[in-house]
């Protein structure tokens, strides 16, 4: 009955002990992360995204590693009171060699993801890519995951590996769509013709930036702030204008008109002061550009003429426009540059003659 006694309180240390190890174990990783934290606010901007990186990625791990070392005391003191089975044993050493490759590939998939979403604003093929690549890498190493236990459980990976091949290739046949938008995505990323946050316009006429490139679409978000998403494999093969490339600046060309009676060596004098202007004061105007007007068209009841503004960017150019044809106008009104409304002439004499003769060929014309 003592040794019972005995045998109850061993078992109850022992549980004590598990319960107590386990505490000082998730004490150890919450000093750990805590320390990482501070490293994080204390180094240098290179050194602290490592460091923020590296707290993220162990959280989940850790918590997986101390499971794994409960697992392993639990083994241990089944074996000290001679209760263990084979059936039980054989168990937990699967559970704990899965265990540990699950921790490893954890912890390396969440580095190289949460890497890639910590580095993504400082480079603009990491930003590009870290939609896709992130599926990618999840995909890769739960599959790596997968075959690696199937190897430590004795399972033959060879026939896994045909299998799987065999699998993809029916896989491939059904999700064909799917498919062509992923591989569509990663030709966009590599060949680059559009990049996260560029001004683009679609051969369907819809103009916005460049939200997301994801591993199936392709997020735009237009001028009214909503979104339209079109397929990878679509956006590849359409023609659109990318308004940022290969540099964010472009002409603004204004359409002017004037005055068949005016001094055109004046107009052109007038246009770019005031173009030299605009761009010199204005915020999106480009101050090293030379602006110049060409006279191209006798019009019906004006000379039209185009003058060659610069902007900072696609979007600017709706102001900068504007507030030109306002500060113009002004000028062309204290120069006496006219601006003519559209004029149609219609001549009397031509057509009371051509009334005349229309009327005599009517009343000589057969009665019937």
């Amino acid at each position: 009955m003592n040794n019972i006694s005995i045998f109850d309180n061993e078992q109850t240390v022992a549980i004590l002990g598990l319960v107590g190890v386990v505490i000082v174990l998730f004490a150890i990783k919450r000093l750990i992360l805590v320390r990482l934290k501070a490293k994080a606010r204390s180094e240098t901007s290179s050194m602290s995204d490592i460091y923020r990186v590296l707290v993220l990625s162990l959280n989940a791990p850790l918590n997986l590693l101390i499971l794994i070392i409960f697992a392993q005391l639990v083994k241990s003191i089944i074996a000290v009171f001679g209760v263990e089975s084979e059936a039980s044993i054989k168990a937990l050493d699967t559970a704990i060699d899965a265990g540990l490759i699950i921790t490893l590939v954890l912890f390396f998939e969440r580095f190289v993801t949460y890497s890639l979403k910590r580095y993504r604003d400082q480079s603009t093929i990491v930003k590009n890519t870290s939609a896709i690549a992130g599926g990618a890498v999840r995909a890769v190493f739960a599959i790596l995951a997968i075959l690696i236990i199937l190897s430590t459980m004795g399972v033959s990976v060879t026939p896994v590996v045909a299998s799987l091949g065999i699998t993809s290739l029916a896989v491939a046949l059904a999700l064909q769509p799917t498919l062509e938008n992923f591989f569509s995505g990663i030709q966009l990323v590599m060949d680059k013709p559009i990049r996260i946050g560029d001004f683009i316009e679609l051969d369907s006429g819809e103009q916005g930036f460049v939200e997301k490139i994801g591993w199936r679409s392709t997020w735009v978000r237009m001028l009214p702030n909503n979104i339209v998403i079109m397929p990878n494999s679509k956006l590849s093969n359409s023609k659109l204008i990318n308004y940022y490339y290969p540099e964010r600046e472009l002409s603004v060309p204004v359409e002017v008109g004037v005055h068949y009676s005016s001094d055109l060596e004046h107009v052109e004098k007038v246009c770019l002061d005031v173009a030299n202007t605009i761009l010199k004061e204005h915020e999106y105007g480009v101050d090293t550009f030379q602006p110049f007007v060409l006279f191209h068209t006798f019009d019906n009841s004006s000379i039209n003429l185009t003058v060659m503004l610069r902007t900072r960017e696609y979007f600017n150019r709706f102001f900068i426009k504007s507030a030109f044809i306002k500060m113009l106008k002004k000028r062309f009104d204290e120069e006496g540059i006219v601006i003519p409304f559209p004029i149609t002439a219609v001549n009397i004499e031509q057509e009371g003659a051509a009334h005349v003769l229309s009327t005599a060929h009517e009343q000589g014309r057969p009665q019937g």
